[in-house]
């Protein structure tokens, strides 16, 4: 992290080694794939791939949009569509014996619906050589049909995530993008289909307080979202936005303990969550 706040003891991200790490990496390159581990910088990714388990990211690696949060690459336009993508991917949920698979991608707001095809036709294509295994989607703002033929896909989970609270959404995440946006596309997807779960997740120490986050979990609440994920947010780089404050451990225990008794299904609440982290373990435990 780069900042003027030194990181506390609970903040440490093991470096990934091992033979599990080696070959999820081969895998990847040798199928052409990217993962949103490498691409934000996740701090999980060490222990995430030597348990053979990855975020897919599609659509490329360079986002239509600019979060002042966010590590991936952006411009106005993102890389051509591979066709080949969703057959790649499937190989590769095969080849590394997944069960669970995260599909997220970057924004192509320069594409005519924003990738949602192509999005479901990866979401389909996995199943269709992996039958057995299930697929969280973590994608754009979708609305409308975009929505509709991601949920025609059939994921087992959609998430969205709306990122900070009220106050900060104009700080840190593009113009483009919005809580109300956020909260239409979880509520979309509940409306059309309920018994799809619906997940989204929260990066803490932004510089909201804690009436704004128990006001973020009633309102995630009330379009019936099932997962919600709470994170501490690490600085990628001096060119975005620094961390205000480190959030106690303690503290990520008794908010997970608050939002449960909102109603949430599963909280996954620790300083390294990510959206995508112990996401198995997150969809069984609703």
């Amino acid at each position: 992290m780069v900042g003027s706040l030194n990181k506390p003891d609970w903040i440490r991200v093991r470096a990934p080694g091992g033979e599990e790490w080696k070959n999820v990496a081969e895998v990847l390159s040798r199928h052409g794939l990217h993962t949103v581990c490498d691409e934000a910088h996740c701090p999980n990714k060490g222990e995430c791939w030597n348990l053979s388990t990855a975020t897919f990211m599609i659509l490329g690696d360079v986002c239509t949009r600019h979060c002042r949060f966010c590590a991936v690459a952006t411009s106005k336009a993102g890389r051509p569509v591979r066709d080949m993508e969703s057959i790649e991917l499937a190989q590769a949920v095969n080849e590394l014996a997944l069960s669970y698979v995260v599909l997220t991608s970057v924004d192509r707001d320069d594409l005519p619906d924003r990738g949602s095809s192509h999005f479901a036709r990866c979401i389909k294509t996995i199943k269709e050589y992996n039958p057995d295994c299930k697929v969280e989607a973590l994608i754009p703002d979708y609305f409308g049909d975009e929505l509709l033929i991601i949920i025609d896909a059939d994921p087992e989970t959609i998430a969205h995530n709306i990122e900070t609270v009220r106050s900060m959404q104009g700080k840190i995440r593009d113009s483009r993008a919005s809580f109300d946006k956020s909260l239409r596309t979880l509520a979309e997807v509940k409306d059309a289909r309920p018994e799809i779960l619906t997940k989204s997740s929260l990066l803490l120490g932004l510089g909201e307080d804690e009436i704004e986050i128990l006001a973020a979990m009633d309102e995630l609440r009330s379009v019936k979202v099932d997962i919600l994920v709470l994170g501490q947010y690490l600085q990628p780089s001096k060119a975005h936005i620094p961390v205000q404050e480190y959030i106690n451990p303690d503290t990520f225990i008794r908010l997970k303990n608050i939002a449960m008794e909102k109603g949430f299904g599963s909280v996954v609440s620790s300083p390294l969550a990510r959206t995508s982290y112990h996401a198995r373990a997150a969809f069984e435990g609703t």
